[in-house]
C-alpha cells in the first residue's frame, strides 16, 4: 500500500479554519448539563418541605382558619337546637329528656347565648373540655342551666376557634344579654367584671339566678389568668331539676384553663398517619414525578394536617 492509496490526490486535508475570538473576549464555556439529585436526596428534601409547610399551616390554622371549624359547628348546632326547641325536646337539666338517669353527652346543644353589645349569638354546648369549646361556648356541667336559680357558668375561648368570648372585657356593669334554653328566654344584667385576685360579688339570693361568663385573660396565647363576667338574672327563675352530677365528678379537662390529656392517643395515631403519608409522598416524588405527586399530596397532607392541628390545640389551655 502506498501513500497515494490513503491520502487524497491533492494532498492531506487542511484543518478546519477556526476564527479566533476578538481581542479581550474569552471563548464561551461549554454548556453545563444540570445534575439531577439522587433519589435519596429528593426524598429527604421533599419530606422536610412537607413537614415545614405543615408546621406553618398549623400556626395559620389555629390562629386564623380554626374559625371555620367553629362557624360550621355553630351553623349545624343552631339548626339542630331550633328543632329541639320546636319539638320540646331541648335539655332542661343535666340528664337527657328521654332518660332522666343518663347524663347529657358532651357537646349536646343546651342554650343560645346572645350578647348584643358584642354582636355575638352563640349556641352553648354541654361540657367545657377543649374539644367542646372548639365548637363554641360550653356550659359547666355541675352548675344549673342558664335561667334557673343558682349560679350557672359558661366558658368560652378568647382567641382560637373564632374567639367567641374574646371581647368580654369590653362589657360594663348594666349591659344586658339573653339566653334561650328549653325552658324559655332569660335576661341577664352585667354586675361586674373580675380577674386575678379581685373580690367576688355578694352571694346570689335564694331563688335568684346568676350567670358567670368565663374566658382567658392576658396574652393572646400565653394568658395569665381567667376573666369572669358576673351577671344577675333579671327575669323569673325557671325550676331547676335535681342535680345528678357532682363537682368532684367533672373531668380534669373541664376545669378553668385545663388541658385535655386524653388527646394523646388520637394524636399519636393521626401523627403516625401524617409521618407515613409524608414518607410515601416523598418517595413518590423521587420515583414518580413532581407535579403528579403534588396533586395527590396537597389534599392528603391538608386533611391530616387539619386533623393534627385540632388535636394539638387540645393540649393548649381550653380557654385560649
Amino acid at each position: 500500500m502506498t501513500a497515494s492509496d490513503v491520502l487524497p490526490a491533492n494532498g492531506p486535508a487542511a484543518p478546519p479554519h477556526v476564527v479566533p475570538p476578538p481581542p479581550g473576549l474569552a471563548a464561551p464555556p461549554p454548556p453545563r448539563v444540570p445534575r439531577r439529585a439522587s433519589p435519596g436526596v429528593q426524598v429527604v428534601t421533599t419530606a422536610i418541605t412537607i413537614l415545614s409547610l405543615t408546621l406553618l399551616g398549623f400556626g395559620a390554622y389555629v390562629g386564623f382558619l380554626s374559625r371555620l371549624h367553629h362557624d360550621r359547628a355553630q351553623l349545624t348546632a343552631f339548626a339542630d337546637f331550633r328543632v329541639d326547641l320546636a319539638q320540646g325536646t331541648a335539655p332542661t337539666g343535666q340528664t337527657k329528656p328521654t332518660d332522666p338517669k343518663q347524663l347529657l353527652e358532651l357537646g349536646t346543644p343546651v342554650a343560645v347565648l346572645e350578647i348584643p353589645k358584642l354582636e355575638r349569638k352563640e349556641v352553648v354546648f354541654e361540657g367545657t373540655t377543649g374539644e367542646v369549646l372548639q365548637r363554641g361556648p360550653g356550659h359547666r356541667r355541675d352548675t344549673p342551666l342558664p335561667g334557673q336559680a343558682g349560679v350557672s357558668v359558661i366558658m368560652g375561648k378568647a382567641t382560637t376557634y373564632g374567639g367567641p368570648f374574646g371581647a368580654l372585657q369590653t362589657l360594663v356593669p348594666g349591659d344586658q344579654f339573653t339566653v334561650i334554653t328549653g325552658q324559655g328566654k332569660s335576661r341577664y344584667t352585667v354586675l361586674d367584671i373580675r380577674h386575678g385576685g379581685m373580690a367576688q360579688p355578694p352571694p346570689v339570693a335564694a331563688g335568684k339566678g346568676r350567670l358567670v361568663l368565663t374566658t382567658a385573660y392576658g396574652g393572646m396565647f400565653v394568658p395569665s389568668d381567667a376573666l369572669r363576667v358576673d351577671a344577675d338574672l333579671t327575669t323569673e327563675a325557671f325550676p331547676k331539676p335535681n342535680s345528678v352530677l357532682k363537682t368532684s365528678e367533672l373531668y380534669p379537662s373541664e376545669q378553668v384553663m385545663a388541658i385535655d390529656r386524653g388527646v394523646w392517643f388520637p394524636l399519636v395515631f393521626i401523627g403516625e398517619a401524617l409521618v407515613l403519608a409524608v414518607g410515601l409522598l416523598s418517595a413518590a416524588r423521587a420515583f414518580w414525578g413532581g407535579w403528579q405527586t403534588w396533586i395527590v399530596a396537597v389534599p392528603v397532607v391538608l386533611f391530616l394536617g387539619i386533623a393534627t392541628a385540632d388535636q394539638v390545640s387540645r393540649l393548649l389551655p381550653n380557654l385560649i
